[in-house]
């Protein structure tokens, strides 16, 4: 599948587990305490995170506009790093962060798990992952990979669009060897030849396909949306802050449509990419030209996958995915987005 033209021009693509996200909140000496923000006029501290597959979040850091917007209110802003939709998930249900970033078959999971989470706004509409093979591999279709070992990390899209790849080649997980690792891992292994084959993740993947590595297999549709997740009880307790954050989300949008080159620029600093690479991963497989607001496209295509998670094992039932659906997405913030309130850093 050719890259998708339609995406040409239109801008693009992680906190810890509860441990890890201590671990590096530790080294940057900064604290990862559960979100007291502002109460009675006490300071207090949002605890958020950003992604390199969550391009919106990078811009946000970067420009300081949290920090600029919530100093008054006496709110310090403490970024926690994502590795994956899986350790974002593990942070939120921990309590370490307070908003993280996920996909959306990520987001619909946790909640069908009974995590306490609502995705509150959209950050993208992106192909950011694919199946993917080595230098001189065999592998030309999705019928080659049984019997064959792929890297894959459970619980996010990348999984998710291999199980939905191998159903459609009339495969199942039960036909193939599936490799557990955190993404940055899984190209490793496939790069040693530990895997046959890797269901990549952005902008990882582009860097893997820079260094010879083909993307065998592509389709937009077994990709969900880049959710952002918050918990219940900083909806609860917090909802000005939460509001904020929708606010910052919406004004990155905004931004980064109208600075792509720039947008590039922030996601090869932050992840250690080559320009070329986070320009293919922006300018080729991102959409955030989309609507942040939560609803039926997104239900649609959960829609679709919940299913698989009952087939696969992940959740007990086909009701308490139903369940999850109907809970997960709340559009009253993102219905409400205001950039303007949001102020730019000195």
């Amino acid at each position: 599948m050719p890259a998708l033209n339609s995406f040409s021009r239109r801008s693009f693509l992680s906190v810890a587990a509860a441990a890890s996200a201590l671990a590096l909140a530790s080294c940057s000496g900064e604290d990862a305490t559960s979100s007291v923000a502002g109460k009675d006029g006490a300071p207090g501290t949002l605890n958020i995170d950003f992604a390199t597959y969550n391009p919106l979040s990078l811009v946000i850091k970067e420009k300081g506009w949290l920090e600029a917007t919530l100093a008054e209110k006496n709110v310090t802003v403490n970024w926690l790093q994502s590795a994956g939709s899986n350790k974002a998930n593990e942070a939120l249900r921990a309590g370490a962060v307070d908003v993280g970033s996920t996909a959306g078959s990520a987001a619909l999971l946790a909640r069908a798990n009974n995590s306490p989470i609502k995705t509150i706004s959209l950050y993208s509409q992106p192909e950011w992952s694919a199946l993917v093979v080595g230098k001189n591999s065999g592998i030309k279709t999705v019928a080659d990979l049984k019997g064959k070992s792929i890297a894959a990390t459970k619980g996010t899209d990348p999984y998710f669009f291999l199980v939905q790849a191998l159903e459609e080649a009339g495969l199942s997980t039960k036909d193939v060897t599936v490799e557990n690792l955190q993404h940055a891992d899984g190209k490793a292994a496939l790069a040693n030849g530990s895997v046959d084959a890797w269901s990549g993740l952005d902008p990882i993947m582009a860097t893997a396909e820079q260094e010879g590595a083909t993307l065998f297999y592509r389709n937009l549709d077994f990709n969900t949306y880049g959710f952002l997740n918050a918990t219940e009880s900083f909806l609860q307790n917090q909802p000005e802050l939460a509001q904020t954050v929708v606010d910052a989300y919406e004004k990155a949008r905004v931004w980064a449509a109208a600075n792509p080159e720039e947008t590039a620029q922030i996601l090869a600093d932050a992840a250690g990419l080559k320009p070329e690479v986070a320009t293919t991963v922006i300018l080729e497989r991102s959409n955030l030209d989309v609507s942040g607001i939560p609803g039926d496209k997104q239900r649609a295509v959960l829609t679709k996958i919940g299913p698989t998670f009952v087939e696969l094992g992940d959740v007990k039932s086909q009701a308490d995915v139903d369940a999850a659906l109907e809970s997960l997405l709340d559009d009253s913030l993102a219905q409400k987005a205001n950039p303007d309130s949001i102020k730019e850093s000195a």
